[in-house]
C-alpha cells in the first residue's frame, strides 16, 4: 500500500482552482498510477477533510524549444480535482491565495 504523501505529489494554484475554493473543489497534481480511491483516502488522510467526489485527468506533455537543439517535451503527469463535502472544513493550505 502506498503512502499518501507518495500519492499526493503537490497543490496545483492556478486562476481556475482559485475560483473554485469557494465550492470546495482543491486541484492537485497526484502519482501516475494513482486511482481515485487512493488519492480520496490520502487526502482524507492528510487534510482531515470529507471528499465526496475525485475527478482525474492525465495531462499530456508540452513540446518546448531549447535553442539550437531539437525540440523537447515536458514530463507528462496526473491532475485530480476533489471536492469536499458542505460540512467538511476547508484545506488550510490554499487559505492565503485567493
Amino acid at each position: 500500500m502506498k503512502n499518501a504523501y507518495d500519492v499526493i505529489i503537490r497543490p496545483i494554484i492556478t486562476e481556475q482552482s482559485m475560483e473554485d475554493l469557494d465550492i470546495k473543489k482543491y486541484a492537485f497534481q497526484v502519482a501516475k498510477d494513482a486511482n481515485k480511491i487512493e488519492i480520496k483516502k490520502a487526502v482524507e488522510e492528510i487534510f482531515g477533510v470529507t471528499v465526496i467526489k475525485v475527478t482525474t485527468e492525465n495531462v499530456q506533455g508540452k513540446f518546448k524549444r531549447t535553442g539550437a537543439y531539437p525540440m523537447g517535451k515536458t514530463a507528462s503527469w496526473k491532475k485530480a480535482v476533489v471536492k469536499l463535502s458542505a460540512d467538511s472544513k476547508n484545506i488550510e493550505l490554499f487559505e492565503g491565495m485567493a
